[in-house]
């Protein structure tokens, strides 16, 4: 039996926006709600660069990672053609306007890539 854990109310996601949904362990997940109202969960993390989908642009039933102009279906977290990849997709369950995930997705999937990494600045060990 799936156990479900609540994360927003539909109308907390902006239409054509995303939600992001910081976990203990692993790199966030991102819900992305398209102008049709389905939701769609993937890890925040594009396959090509590891950008942040989150702060990307959503079209029709796609996203496109904010660094690189992927294109990644919310369907499955494929990458578009002629790019190869795939992000993590979790299962999201819609229920009286209550978003949930799947709790065993949440704690596991994808938790052992490496995190997204934010801008340009590089870490120096103190001389």
């Amino acid at each position: 039996m799936t156990t479900w854990t609540p994360i927003c109310r539909i109308d907390d996601i902006p239409v054509l926006g995303s939600r992001r949904v910081v976990r203990e362990k692993g790199a966030a997940v991102a819900l992305f709600r398209t102008e049709a109202n389905e939701v769609f969960a993937l890890l925040d993390r594009c396959p090509h660069k590891a950008g942040q989908l989150s702060q990307g642009i959503v079209f029709g039933s796609s996203v496109a990672c904010p660094l690189h102009n992927w294109t990644i279906g919310l369907h499955d977290g494929k990458a578009a053609a002629p790019d190869v990849g795939c992000t993590p997709r979790f299962a999201v369950r819609i229920e009286d306007g209550a978003v949930s995930l799947n709790a065993d997705e949440l704690a596991t999937l994808g938790t052992d890539l490496p995190l997204p990494v934010a801008g340009p600045c590089l870490r120096h060990a103190a001389a």
